[in-house]
């Protein structure tokens, strides 16, 4: 075949589809438990083959092991790990947690949250989107009571 393109002609086998960004990080982000056989050989071979997502994945790991055993007080070990780390977004998200040290060592110990609280805010808010322009105050105490 000579008029075909060299770029064309490959000897190589065309090999499985990469995961996705968006998968490794699903992956990286469950709990080791909860993930499904093939998902985790997947990531096994993921961390493998990529020695910066296996460093992150263990930063993450052991930052999401501190949140959810509310051990506020490693907070300052696990960011001096992270700020000497070569990975420059995991660096850049410690040293933003260390702006507000108190409040997030606060966060992270504390048993207690303002989510609910939250959640209705979003959800107030969310009604207030859906008749904006269309109807007055009136209407969306209305909404807001009733729902």
């Amino acid at each position: 075949m000579a008029g075909r393109s060299p770029w064309l002609q490959s000897d190589q086998p065309v090999g499985p589809r990469p995961p996705s960004a968006r998968a490794v990080a699903r992956w990286i982000l469950t709990h080791p438990d909860a993930l499904a056989e093939g998902d985790r050989l997947q990531l096994k071979a993921v961390l493998a083959n990529c020695p910066e997502v296996a460093a992150l994945a263990e930063h993450v790991r052991s930052f999401a092991h501190m949140l959810t055993h509310l051990q506020g007080d490693q907070l300052p070990t696990w960011i001096e790990a992270a700020t000497s780390t070569e990975l420059p977004s995991l660096r850049r998200f410690a040293q933003h947690l260390e702006r507000d040290l108190d409040a997030v060592t606060a966060g992270l110990t504390q048993p207690w949250n303002s989510g609910v609280v939250e959640g209705h805010v979003n959800r107030i808010k969310m009604l207030k989107r859906q008749i904006f322009g269309r109807a007055g105050f009136a209407l969306l105490r209305k909404r807001v009571l009733l729902s």
